[in-house]
């Protein structure tokens, strides 16, 4: 397979040496050159044919956004990664670069650090998304070692014992933009809470919270310890910090904490999953959208085995078919939609539950993208286990 080329855009001279030294020290990865400033790299895209496109956030002159906005225009297929500063201005501008087309973003490393530090966090952040947006989920390296014992294979149909009583969401790369796409489109009437992991720092989760409260009909609010869950509202785990579920008398409260990372993120997940299904355990949908990596497994896995269901968007509307991806491998997707059919099938799935027990047949398009996707799964790829 032929290396990545990069196009780096910075308007520091420091920052783009770094970032073409930080990209280079993987084999696999080569910069196709860089640019000062968002005119010159729209001069040299043609020229140099790049894979994927780092941008600075904020320049003099063509401002990153700008830049952006010309990329999509000529080229909106290519890879675009924003690199930008952990200020709430940044995290601002980030949000919206992400609704104009941005691919994914990387935020740069304090300045009080230094160069070889600043490097070294630069390629655990940028190099894993420039192979992830290149290459999909063919470079995702799939679950190992899951618990052993007897194979755990979802029945096609069974009956739901009792009502959907709260919506999980897990989300990564593309992960705003899916939300943002969902959550505008659930009724204010929506009779559950629903519970939201999006990997993004603390400052961020914050601004995309209060940005999908003014989009939605639900009132959407960032995780807060003690937060009590009601139907028609929706919680955004805060960045840095896992979110899980508590019982409280009759009601669920949420609960922090900073325990270490899994899948190395935090918020994670997998957390999110295994803490809803043991406070829900079969009253539970949870679903799996867009995003890098395989944070979500294991926690459908646990939604799964309490009896839950598990629903993943499909291939062809993910930023990245990780972990989504791996949900399907595993055989733990109850179905698989397209990004604009995920609200309403929620939304059915949801309402229908609380009409009485009914068999849970997946729907002819969610059969026949598990099908497709179960037939492209490598006869190797790993099975949950029932532990």
């Amino acid at each position: 397979m032929p290396p990545t080329r990069v196009l780096v855009v910075d308007d520091s001279s420091v920052i783009r040496k770094i970032l073409c030294e930080a990209l280079e020290s993987d084999a696999s990865i080569q910069v196709a050159g860089s640019a000062p400033d968002g005119r010159i790299a729209l001069s040299k895209i043609p020229l140099l044919n790049p894979d994927v496109v780092t941008l600075d956030v904020e320049m003099p002159g063509m401002s990153g956004l700008e830049t952006l906005v010309e990329i999509r225009k000529l080229y909106p297929k290519l890879p675009v990664i924003m690199f930008s500063t952990m200020t709430e201005r940044g995290a601002a501008i980030t949000l919206d670069a992400l609704a104009f087309g941005a691919s994914d973003y990387v935020t740069k490393p304090s300045s009080t650090g230094s160069l070889d530090a600043t490097k070294k966090r630069i390629e655990t952040d940028l190099i894993p998304k420039v192979k992830g947006l290149c290459h999909g989920s063919a470079g995702m390296k799939r679950i190992q070692e899951l618990p052993a014992g007897k194979a755990f294979v979802p029945a096609k149909t069974s009956l739901i014992s009792g009502t959907i009583d709260v919506l999980a969401i897990g989300a990564s790369t593309g992960g705003p933009n899916a939300l943002a796409e969902i959550l505008p489109s659930v009724p204010k009437d929506f009779p559950v809470p629903i519970v939201i992991v999006q990997h993004m720092p603390r400052l961020f989760t914050r601004l995309l919270a209060d940005r999908l409260d003014k989009q939605s009909a639900i009132h959407v609010r960032e995780g807060e310890e003690g937060g009590v869950l009601k139907p028609g509202e929706a919680w955004i785990a805060p960045g840095d910090f896992h979110m899980t579920l508590a019982k409280e008398g009759s009601g669920v409260r949420l609960v922090m904490n900073q325990e270490p990372p899994e899948n190395s993120c935090r918020p994670a997940v997998d957390v999110l999953f295994r803490s809803v299904a043991r406070v829900y355990g079969a009253h539970t949908l949870a679903v799996v959208l867009t995003g890098m990596g395989s944070d979500g497994v294991r926690g459908s896995q646990h939604v799964r085995e309490a009896g839950g269901q598990v629903l993943v968007q499909d291939e062809a509307t993910s930023v990245v078919w990780g972990m989504p991806g791996q949900v399907a491998a595993a055989g733990l997707a109850s179905g698989v939609f397209p990004l604009k059919e995920m609200a309403q099938e929620v939304d059915r799935r949801v309402r229908s539950s609380r009409v009485g027990s009914q068999r849970r047949d997946i729907p002819a398009a969610g059969k026949k993208e598990l099908q497709k996707n179960r037939d492209e799964t490598p006869s190797n790829a790993p099975l949950v286990n029932r532990s």
